[in-house]
């Protein structure tokens, strides 16, 4: 099955923000697939400061779909922070936990947190 992510309503996200609903699974059959999709949508917001991945309803997740989120980091133009919303309680918190991205990418609770201006945590360097 072909997923393309979608944008979400964030509500009260604000204008140079890119929200994105990935889907329930994210593994070896989709990660890679969606990289494309993902940069996509940022290049194509010029005014984009933000890149939200709505991990929420996300319930299971292998290495491929940690890759992933690395390789968004990496390639994110420098003027565009990611950000990472997950269920504190799923799996996908877990192994971000596990895996140690969460210290390089910012995870929040919920997507109304992940999308409120002002709540940017900072990050050295990824290198």
């Amino acid at each position: 099955m072909t997923f393309l992510p979608n944008p979400s309503d964030p509500g009260a996200a604000p204008p140079d923000c890119v929200v994105l609903a990935l889907p329930a699974e994210l593994d070896f059959c989709n990660a890679m697939g969606l990289l494309p999709l993902i940069m996509t949508a940022v290049r194509a917001r010029a005014d984009a400061r933000t890149l939200v991945l709505d991990l929420t309803t996300t319930h299971f997740m292998d290495s491929q779909g940690v890759r992933l989120l690395d390789e968004v980091a990496l390639r994110l133009p420098g003027r565009v922070r990611l950000r990472v919303a997950a269920d504190p309680e799923g799996v996908t918190t877990r192994v971000l936990e596990l895996t140690g991205l969460r210290r390089d990418v910012p995870v929040y609770d919920s997507l109304a947190e992940a999308v409120r201006p002002g709540e940017a945590m900072s990050f050295g360097p990824r290198g």
